[in-house]
């Protein structure tokens, strides 16, 4: 039971994820996220092991947990000619890097706090200090509205929606691809550039439009007995092309 005391006057410093902090960092994962995170993943995290991590504590609690998480940001550095975003940044001749925020979260005595904002703008300016950097990006799953915004109003860029990125409980789930620039990563976008992709995003769209509604069509024909066979190839051949359109749908921002 987080002190009511602290709660209406906290006091929030940040820190290093240790070894000490691992229960607690597993049980605050467990209550944010819909999916599971492996042994391994926080065994880097607490081991400081290829993974970066901020924990937030509230130094004004008084029933002795003044060092214990209520928050945290894990984040890793990739290669940029490793990432999915290469071709949105800034060509360079010298090897460049970006920072991948892995995961974020608060608990829920202490949420709307500006404490998740802090954080992550805590990784924005390790960024900022990395030379080589030339952006932190990160995935929302595309129902969480209050990530969606708070990246927003951090001056995040939505720049792909990825269909299908996350399977959770066996079913699919969309997610949006977040960008924020630093050391001048951003890559040049001419208005040329800008019109063709959006003319692109637009027939990508309406073409998705008109296949979901043929496969619709094919659905009801495939309860039909003398049309049973063929309609399911078809139906089959129109989701394989959809699922193709989906993986290559971007905006250029």
């Amino acid at each position: 039971m987080v002190d009511p005391k602290a709660l209406q006057y906290p006091t929030i410093s940040f820190r290093p994820i240790l070894p000490s902090d691992r229960q607690v960092l597993e049980k605050i994962h467990s209550d944010v996220f819909p999916i599971r995170y492996e042994s391994e993943f926080f065994q880097n995290v607490v081991d400081g092991r290829d993974v970066i991590s901020w924990a937030a504590v509230d130094r004004n609690r008084s029933d002795g947990l003044d060092d214990e998480l209520i928050g945290f940001v894990t984040a890793r550095i990739i290669l940029s000619r490793d990432s999915e975003i290469e071709d949105l940044l800034r060509p360079s001749g010298s090897e460049q890097a970006l920072l991948y925020i892995l995961t974020l979260g608060v608990v829920e005595e202490y949420r709307n706090r500006g404490i998740a904002s802090a954080l992550v703008r805590e990784v924005i300016k390790y960024a900022c200090n990395l030379p080589t950097c030339q952006a932190v990006y990160l995935h929302v799953i595309a129902y969480n509205n209050p990530a969606i915004q708070l990246y927003k109003k951090l001056a995040f860029k939505c720049v792909r929606l990825l269909y299908g990125f996350y399977f959770i409980n066996g079913q699919h789930y969309d997610a949006y691809l977040f960008v924020y620039y630093v050391n001048g990563g951003r890559s040049p976008c001419s208005p040329l550039r800008r019109l063709v992709t959006v003319m692109v995003t637009y027939i990508r769209s309406a073409l998705k439009s008109v296949l979901g509604k043929v496969s619709k069509l094919e659905e009801r024909w495939s309860k039909w007995p003398k049309h049973r066979d063929s309609s399911r190839c078809l139906a089959k051949s129109h989701l394989r092309r959809n699922e193709i359109i989906q993986d290559t749908d971007f905006e250029c921002v």
